[in-house]
């Protein structure tokens, strides 16, 4: 177990498990999309995956033995793990199963979680930053100066008058602002604004959506944003989230040129 744990940040890149996500969800006839915004009930798609991203690397998993009978030797060794890692968790659930007169019952036992464990690693579960517009706008100013601040205000204050509502991450070490476009039943989010010093370019969340689900499409919008000085996103992103430094606009006339791209894509939308 621990050393399959200890291997999962290799063969389990983020993009492989978006990948496998994506595929289990086509598989049932379901789309991944609508199925991950329901499980998360309000938080941001790009903030989760972020924060799975993140807690591969630092290694705070969860690693769980299920067996009909747990030896005291292997609670012992569950319990005294669970007491000295730190983030990650292990645990042990033992699932007994009876029978009698026509019936069946199983019925779990959780080891492991004693209360030294629970309150060593109480404080680090319950860290996590809720974003909004102060925080993210001067934590963003202090890290990347007042050129990418002021572009970024910019592509901000243009969300709040040409799209519907304004979502914020709640990631730990960086914040996101995703403007959304509802439309006819849909939600759009076509870029998202990293407090790190980046645009994101939705690309992966537009392809399930009716404007952008062809890769003409896809391909037009790519085109357009390549046509701005200094930026030069390769074709396989028209199906990922590449990024653009907002370094690369801090020019008007480059910065301009991305705000008429995402005005298309808005006539786009509302042209089905």
């Amino acid at each position: 177990m621990p050393d399959y744990a200890a291997n999962s940040v290799i063969y389990w890149p983020i993009e492989h498990l978006v990948t496998s996500f994506e595929k289990v969800c086509e598989s049932q006839a379901q789309d991944p999309a609508q199925v991950l915004d329901e499980f998360l009930d309000g938080q941001d798609p790009e903030d989760f995956w972020s924060q799975v991203k993140t807690n591969l690397h630092a290694g705070k998993v969860r690693l769980v033995f299920v067996a009909d009978k747990i030896p005291t030797e292997l609670q012992r060794i569950v319990e005294f793990l669970n007491e000295q890692m730190d983030p990650a968790e292990v645990v042990a659930v033992e699932v007994k199963r009876f029978l009698g007169q026509g019936m069946e019952t199983l019925v779990p036992r959780l080891v492991g979680r004693t209360a030294e464990a629970v309150g060593r690693k109480s404080i680090s579960h319950s860290m996590r930053q809720d974003w909004d517009e102060q925080s993210f706008f001067v934590e963003l100013l202090e890290k990347r100066g007042m050129d990418e601040h002021n572009v970024a205000k910019r592509i901000y204050e243009w969300s709040l008058h040409n799209m519907t509502r304004t979502t914020w991450g709640h990631g730990l070490k960086d914040g996101s602002c995703i403007p959304v476009f509802d439309y006819n039943g849909e939600n759009y989010w076509p870029f998202a604004l990293w407090n790190s010093g980046r645009v994101e370019m939705q690309f992966q969340y537009l392809k399930d959506r009716p404007a952008f689900d062809s890769i003409e499409k896809r391909m037009e919008l790519l085109k357009r944003l390549n046509e701005i000085p200094g930026i030069d996103l390769l074709e396989d992103g028209i199906d990922r989230r590449p990024s653009i430094m907002l370094s690369a606009l801090t020019h008007n006339d480059t910065s301009n040129h991305l705000l008429n791209v995402f005005a298309w894509i808005i006539e786009v939308i509302k042209n089905g």
